[in-house]
């Protein structure tokens, strides 16, 4: 029984109080909602929760998913406004309704019906110095001043590049009971169009979990993902019998044969049922893409480098 622990670069703020959970014989699930909690709130972290990117129109619209690899039962929310933790809100979908997927004002007011933390609905600074700067360098005068009552679709179109399209926190857990969990929380790329829903809450593309084989997740291009079933196909290789890193670059040639309409990566997460890591990533700058890892008998978390691959 090995416990492990692998996050992704945004997990940095987290790594620390899940690798301490996970010492403390804690649930794997528990572990995932550890570790992703703090970079929730993490005011340096533009890419998930209270500190990071907002829509278009300003708003801080948070997705979430839980996933328990022994009984495969999920809880995601997506497009969630108004609350600090999204990782707990889907942990309590998937504990206490017969849904996976909350979205929206439902997934508000069940955030409220079980007095979840609420936090602002605007994001915080300096996420929003950087709409604000985004608006002024892109949207005319004319067209800033009746914001956001404007077609909304041009400037949509013009966030789908890599420095916005990007930025998800990943929890990958194995607990002392051979049991995993995966978890994800996002804001979504930056400046999205109100309402859309990337891999992280979709059950399959943006993590999945399986005790018996192991558990993936996905930060990147979430379009890209949801159309390949990115986590749930590194999954299934490792069920077919493939080693963890053999079964992301499976997964990483299905994203290659996929046809692009923007530019963008993708960065693959994975554990197999023993515990062993693999992250690889797509169409990333190399010696950017950083993952943290524990497993038992290191002293430490380490801080290490993902394989990076050419389009």
């Amino acid at each position: 029984m090995t416990r492990t622990i692998l996050v992704s670069s945004e997990g940095k703020y987290g790594i620390t109080d899940g690798m301490n959970a996970l010492c403390a014989s804690a649930s794997a699930l528990d572990v995932v909602e550890a570790a992703i909690r703090p970079v929730e709130v993490a005011p340096e972290c533009r890419s998930v929760g209270l500190g990071g990117w907002p829509n278009l129109i300003g708003e801080a619209e948070l997705d979430a998913s839980i996933m328990d690899g022994t009984t495969l039962h999920s809880g995601s929310v997506g497009a969630l406004v108004g609350y600090k933790h999204p990782i707990s809100v889907a942990r309590q979908v998937m504990e206490r309704l017969p849904h996976v997927l909350l979205v929206g004002a439902g997934a508000a007011r069940f955030a409220a019906e079980i007095g979840a933390e609420p936090g602002p609905a605007g994001t915080e600074e300096p996420a929003r110095r950087g709409w604000e700067a985004w608006l002024a360098d892109h949207v005319p005068p004319d067209v800033r001043a009746r914001w956001p009552d404007v077609p909304l679709i041009p400037w949509a179109r013009l966030t789908a590049d890599p420095e916005t399209a990007k930025g998800t926190t990943i929890a990958l857990v194995k607990d002392a009971a051979d049991r995993i969990a995966s978890g994800v929380s996002t804001c979504g790329w930056a400046y999205k169009y109100p309402g859309r829903l990337g891999d992280s809450p979709i059950i399959g593309a943006g993590i999945y979990a399986d005790s018996r084989y192991g558990a993936a997740g996905c930060t990147g291009m979430g379009e890209l993902t949801i159309r390949c079933g990115t986590a749930r196909a590194v999954v299934l290789y490792m069920k077919l019998g493939l080693s963890v890193e053999t079964a992301c670059r499976e997964a990483i040639a299905d994203l290659r044969a996929a046809e692009r309409r923007f530019r963008g990566g993708v960065t693959v997460h994975a554990i197999d049922a023993a515990g062993h890591p693999c992250v690889m990533a797509i169409g990333r700058a190399a010696d950017t893409v950083r993952w943290y890892y524990w497993t038992e008998g290191m002293t430490a978390w380490e801080e290490r480098q993902a394989v990076v691959e050419a389009w």
